[in-house]
């Protein structure tokens, strides 16, 4: 192997591990209201993958702000908000969900992120699917 092959591999991995993957990403999610007549499928933007971590030796001596991991979180989002079709008169019918615009490693703050390791629930419809209603941002 040669050593100009050896070293290009060994940066690539340095600069693998430096650099986060934490980008905007599409995802579809479905809002299903029990009152409203329709599910609305609702094409946005999250923010997901990977951000550097390390694992601190000597855990019992250091504050416990310290020992927080990374996540991908929110840079900048914006809110866009959508009429569910089908909603009674006595239904507010509308729905507000951000968009992320960028995205940064870091504390996941409860505030605007769901901040658990696994699923609260399955994203899915139970009722008739209606396409993306133009939304009006917030």
């Amino acid at each position: 192997m040669s050593a100009i092959f050896l070293m290009s591999v060994l940066f690539g991995l340095a600069c693998g591990q430096a650099t986060s993957f934490c980008i905007p990403t599409d995802y579809m999610m479905h809002v299903d209201r029990q009152e409203c007549a329709y599910c609305l499928t609702i094409n946005t933007t999250i923010c997901a993958g990977y951000c550097m971590t390390r694992d601190v030796n000597g855990k019992l001596f250091l504050p416990k702000y310290v020992l927080s991991q990374d996540v991908c979180t929110y840079g900048d989002f914006t809110y866009k908000t959508v009429e569910i079709p089908g909603c009674p008169h006595h239904v507010a019918p509308y729905f507000s969900y951000p968009v992320a615009v960028s995205c940064r490693c870091g504390m996941c703050n409860t505030d605007y992120t769901d901040c658990v390791d696994e699923p609260i629930e399955i994203n899915y419809c139970t009722k008739p699917q209606k396409s993306y209603v133009v939304g009006f941002s917030i």
